[in-house]
């Protein structure tokens, strides 16, 4: 069953707030590797600098992961604009509205995407 017009603003609207709060996230991950950048000196001593460094990892791990999630939201919202949201990008088969009200960024079906993930598509 396609999903309704009020529905897809609904799904929209959370995509939406999604991206606002992924793009605050990313920018003070950002800044946290910034600072601990710019704080470094010369008298640090070398077990602060490893303490320095894994916040550093931390950060960028974090960024990474919601940079990957952003391009998905981005993704999910350009499906929306084309009008093929709740489509699977793959076998073109409907996205299950249960799927997507737990991930609306989704753009497959569970199937497809543990397909994809294995490397079989």
């Amino acid at each position: 069953m396609a999903l309704k017009k009020a529905q897809i603003e609904e799904f929209k609207s959370r995509l939406i707030e999604l991206r606002a709060q992924l793009n605050i996230a990313l920018k003070e991950a950002t800044e946290g590797v910034k600072v601990s950048d710019e704080s470094k000196g010369y008298s640090q001593h070398q077990a602060d600098e490893g303490t320095d460094d894994f916040g550093r990892t931390i950060n960028l791990e974090i960024s990474s992961k919601e940079s990957f999630i952003l391009r998905q939201v981005e993704r999910a919202l350009e499906k929306i604009e084309e009008g093929t949201y709740g489509t699977c990008d793959i076998t073109e088969e409907e996205i299950p509205i249960k799927r997507l009200d737990a991930v609306p960024y989704a753009t497959m079906t569970v199937t497809a995407q543990d397909k994809f993930e294995k490397g079989l598509l």
